[in-house]
């Protein structure tokens, strides 16, 4: 898992060639989604049905 340091943190992870993956900004609070296949990849932050950014309150690890 991330150090107490990194600003962000890998939550979820799907795929080996075909990788999908969840990461949460320590700071905000905001998920991003990750995609990449083959030689191409795009981030881009996780959204609500609403419209709004998904926020998850990440804990310090002991």
């Amino acid at each position: 898992m991330a150090k107490k340091d990194e600003r962000f943190v890998k939550t979820y992870e799907q795929g080996v060639v075909n990788v999908s993956e969840i990461w949460v900004d320590r700071e905000t609070g905001v998920n991003y989604f990750y995609h990449a296949a083959g030689s191409g990849a795009g981030l881009t932050p996780l959204l609500d049905r609403d419209g709004k950014p998904v926020i998850t309150t990440v804990y310090d690890e002991e």
